[in-house]
């Protein structure tokens, strides 16, 4: 049986897993990932449009200095995309993230195991606990980056103005980044306090069982034989 260092230890760490795999739930069912404006100009119009789009769904809306704006228009990212690089960046940004959400799931479950159970000496005890979190953790690392690079050099939302709008002529985009792809970095940031409190208990083990074997090796010899 555990003792109740180790069940609260492991279970701080499971409700710390818990968070990154609520949170990655969170960024991938929430559209608020970036904020992309365009100016736009044709024959008869000028003036901005606004696009904000998340890994599935989005919003483009105009805001013209003249002409007729159009109603906001409501797309599915991947569904409106062509089989370009982008829409293949696009796919590769939510797999990875996928990935990421099954890492800290097994996480969860690993820290909760180790909370009733001592599994030490296999890999379902802290060195699985390590192994995941650092999977997920680069896995949102490598999302965010992926997903800058495809909107950045592959202009991602260039593309989807040009599907939404193709009548107008584009140009001088700007982009913001928005709340869900920064909760990205809070993922990262319970994966390394999930590492961190499972390494200072295991410190903690390790400075025990030292302190318990010096008795027996200061102890005199026949002491010993005694």
């Amino acid at each position: 049986m555990p003792t109740r260092t180790k069940i609260l230890t492991f279970l701080s760490s499971f409700f710390t897993s818990l968070g990154s795999f609520i949170v990655i739930c969170s960024i991938l069912g929430t559209q608020a990932w970036i904020r992309s404006t365009l100016a736009i100009s044709d024959d008869i119009s000028s003036g901005n449009v606004t696009l904000s789009y998340g890994l599935f769904r989005g919003k483009g809306s105009q805001q013209l200095t003249q002409g007729l704006e159009e109603p906001d228009k409501y797309f599915e990212v991947l569904g409106i995309l062509s089989d370009s690089s982008p829409k293949i960046l696009h796919l590769v940004v939510v797999l990875v993230l996928v990935l990421s959400l099954f890492c800290a799931l097994m996480s969860s479950g690993f820290t909760l195991y180790n909370s009733v159970s001592n599994p030490y000496q296999t890999f379902l005890g802290p060195t699985g606990v390590y192994t995941w979190n650092g999977l997920c953790a680069s896995f949102t690392l490598l999302a965010m980056f992926l997903f800058v690079g495809n909107t950045q050099s592959n202009s991602l939302s260039e593309e989807l103005t040009q599907l939404l709008y193709p009548t107008v002529t584009r140009s001088g985009a700007t982009h913001q980044y928005g709340y869900s792809f920064w909760l990205l970095l809070l993922v990262v940031l319970l994966n390394i306090v999930t590492i961190v409190i499972v390494y200072f208990y295991q410190r903690a083990r390790y400075r025990r069982k030292q302190e318990q074997r010096k008795p027996m090796e200061q102890a005199p010899r026949d002491g010993i034989l005694f």
